[in-house]
């Protein structure tokens, strides 16, 4: 919003200075206060383009009409050409019925404007094209970044489809565990009163995990291709990153902290992730010799740093690549935390924080 009242300060100057400073504008007191009127367009172009465009180019076309009915020159100052923004977020904000309709404005604004000033074809030519190209560039604009939409939420939708197919793992482990302890508790009750109790704890711990398990992969799954229900990979298997590149930087591992009693789906994530920053280093970073991928463990989380020594990235790089949508998406969906950015020194960082368990 502060860029927009920037703006209209600005336009506010360059109107005051050309009515100023121009000895050649026909009814100079009404040209201001038009620029100065209309102005206040700008607030609103994006929440309300078909309004502010209708109430714009309607003023300049019943100005225009004055203009040729009474035979004076056109009225306006140059900066009203601040005007041209509308056109543009018209086709870039407005639905396609708004957009109709607006053209019937600036097609009547072009007509009269050049009827009320006309010297040559060319010129005419000119400024109907000057006119019309931010229609054009708005259009193409919004079709653009239509486009992008639709992109990452395929990828999104892809990575909740791999998420749900690691989960499936998860679930079969946990339910394989009740069933275990069921068979035992049965088995011992006989001989042993306290082995059904502690069976049942066993099975209670199980039953919440699976349960948390069982709501993450309800809200992950998606309509789309059968499910591959392979093994998945974890944590152990971030060693192979190590050693699967021939050339190129390279790739240093290092884990610390207690591995052991991880969440599976966790695992299967802190490996996918590793994977993908790791390839996106590859790619992308400028020149590297190393990537350093660092995960530790402690009793509440699990922590995912890699980073490389490429050349030095501007801190003003976009990092909403398609790769780091779906880790975004992934860490969201276990409830975690991603940054990615600049390394301190050199190259780009990625940094992960996954909670340790899945609570139910």
């Amino acid at each position: 919003m502060w860029r927009d009242w920037a703006l209209i300060l600005l336009v506010v100057v360059l109107a005051v200075l050309e009515a100023v400073l121009r000895q050649d504008v026909p009814w100079e007191a009404l040209a201001l206060t038009m620029a100065l009127g209309l102005s206040v367009a700008l607030l609103f172009r994006r929440t309300h383009p078909l309004g502010v465009l209708a109430w714009t180019f309607g003023a300049i076309v019943i100005v225009d009409i004055a203009a040729i009915a009474t035979d004076q020159p056109p009225v306006g100052l140059y900066t009203l050409g601040f005007l041209l923004i509308l056109p543009y977020s018209l086709f870039r904000w407005g639905s396609g019925r708004e957009a109709a309709i607006g053209m019937v404005f600036i097609v009547a604004a072009l007509v009269l404007g050049t009827a009320a000033d006309f010297t040559d074809w060319t010129e005419s030519i000119f400024g109907g094209i000057v006119l019309l190209f931010p229609a054009v560039l708005g259009a193409t604009v919004r079709f653009r970044t239509g486009i992008r939409v639709r992109e990452l939420d395929q990828i999104r939708l892809r990575e909740r489809e791999r998420l749900a197919r690691e989960l499936h793992d998860t679930v079969a482990h946990h339910v394989s565990a009740i069933a275990i302890q069921a068979q035992v508790g049965r088995t011992l009750a006989a001989s042993d009163p306290e082995a059904p109790l502690q069976a049942l704890r066993v099975v209670e711990e199980e039953a919440s995990r699976t349960l948390a398990e069982m709501r993450m992969m309800v809200g992950a799954l998606r309509d789309g291709e059968e499910l591959d229900l392979s093994p998945q990979r974890g944590i152990a298997d971030i060693d192979d990153l190590a050693s699967s590149n021939g050339h190129g930087p390279k790739i240093s591992v290092e884990r610390t902290g207690d591995l052991d009693g991880l969440s599976p789906s966790v695992e299967s994530a802190v490996y996918r992730l590793a994977q993908e920053a790791v390839t996106n280093a590859i790619r992308h970073a400028g020149n590297p010799t190393l990537v350093r991928v660092v995960v530790s463990v402690d009793t509440q989380s699990v922590r995912l740093r890699v980073s490389d020594d490429g050349e030095p990235v501007p801190a003003s790089r976009s990092h909403a690549g398609y790769g780091i949508v779906g880790m975004e998406e992934r860490v969201r969906l276990l409830g975690g935390t991603i940054e990615v950015g600049p390394g301190s020194d050199r190259g780009w960082e990625v940094a992960i924080e996954l909670p340790r368990r899945i609570s139910s």
